[in-house]
């Protein structure tokens, strides 16, 4: 089993969303999961440019590192998402990467697999930033296992630190634990299949413009 971790801090894992990352990954690596880290802030993450490339040939046209996250991403059997709240938002590191992911999207490419997300911040207002997250990963095809986010009580510090830190490995061993029993979370189902039917929509409309995404369609609905 295979889990890959993002984080989107531009303090790696040195900063509060790190050190609550940690705890994650510890639930993790209990199960014995493969584990590998990737963290924004030593990549090469670009806007997107709108080019629509990745729509017509399935790769992103931008010579970054997005093509090495996206491949990872394929390749994963779960993953997390780390980012701490910068204005009720991701940060600008980890909103590029999703920008980027407009191709997966259209595809919904990460079906089948599972995720969690971790969220630090200054003051609070937590849930509005777990939920984005959590919407993106419903979008790429994949389910959401849980979350967990909290506000700081210092540097590396939090507020009920042994109850959060147990709920974090928590949600590390649920991760590996849903994907073992390819769990199925109904609302979620609902949901993907309702933005299925949007993007296979989509694609249709601009089959002409979008090669790419009209043979991955075409393909799907056959198998």
């Amino acid at each position: 089993m295979k889990i890959l971790a993002i984080i989107g801090s531009p303090r790696g894992m040195q900063g509060n969303t790190g050190r609550l990352l940690q705890e994650v990954l510890a639930g993790v690596e209990a199960t014995g999961a493969e584990m590998e880290i990737l963290s924004l802030k030593t990549l090469s993450i670009q806007p997107c440019a709108a080019c629509d490339v990745c729509h017509k040939t399935g790769v992103c046209n931008i010579k970054d590192d997005y093509e090495f996250v996206k491949e990872k991403l394929l390749a994963c059997d779960g993953f997390l998402l780390a980012s701490p709240n910068y204005i009720f938002s991701v940060t600008a590191q980890m909103k590029a990467l999703f920008d980027r992911c407009n191709g997966l999207i259209h595809c919904m490419g990460l079906e089948g697999k599972y995720a969690a997300m971790v969220e630090t911040s200054g003051g609070g207002e937590d849930e509005e930033v777990l939920a984005y997250m959590s919407r993106f990963v419903n979008t790429l095809g994949a389910n959401t296992v849980g979350c967990v986010g909290t506000a700081i009580a210092g540097v590396r510090t939090f507020p009920n630190e042994e109850k959060l830190f147990a709920d974090a490995r928590r949600l590390g061993l649920n991760l590996c634990q849903s994907i073992k029993n390819k769990r199925v979370y109904a609302g979620q189902d609902i949901f993907r299949e309702e933005f299925k039917l949007r993007m296979s929509g989509l694609v249709d409309r601009m089959q002409k413009y979008w090669p790419f995404e009209r043979e991955y369609w075409a393909n799907k609905r056959t198998r």
